[in-house]
């Protein structure tokens, strides 16, 4: 059997890295201000669209998907009980 490509190079157009704590915080943020129990990947797509709608893409449509929840992550850093 063939084996599927999960990703095709050819269809991205850049990608953005942003630091933990950047993934961390927002999560954060989009739990205290937004109400949505998010993970730390989903917190790292917000985050990394709120860089693109401050430089490049100002005044543009960012669409981002969220495709976790904060469920697992309930005893560690962003949502333990220690946290700020």
């Amino acid at each position: 059997m063939p084996s599927l490509p999960l990703l095709d190079p050819a269809l991205v157009f850049g990608f953005l890295q942003v630091p933990d704590s950047d993934a961390i915080g927002t999560a954060r943020r989009l739990g205290r201000l937004e109400g949505i129990f998010a993970g730390f990947s989903s917190g790292a797509v917000v985050s990394a669209a709120l860089h693109l709608l401050a430089g490049p893409h100002a005044g543009k449509t960012v669409v981002v998907l969220l495709a976790d929840s904060g469920m697992k992550y309930l005893s560690t850093d962003p949502w333990d009980a220690g946290a700020p």
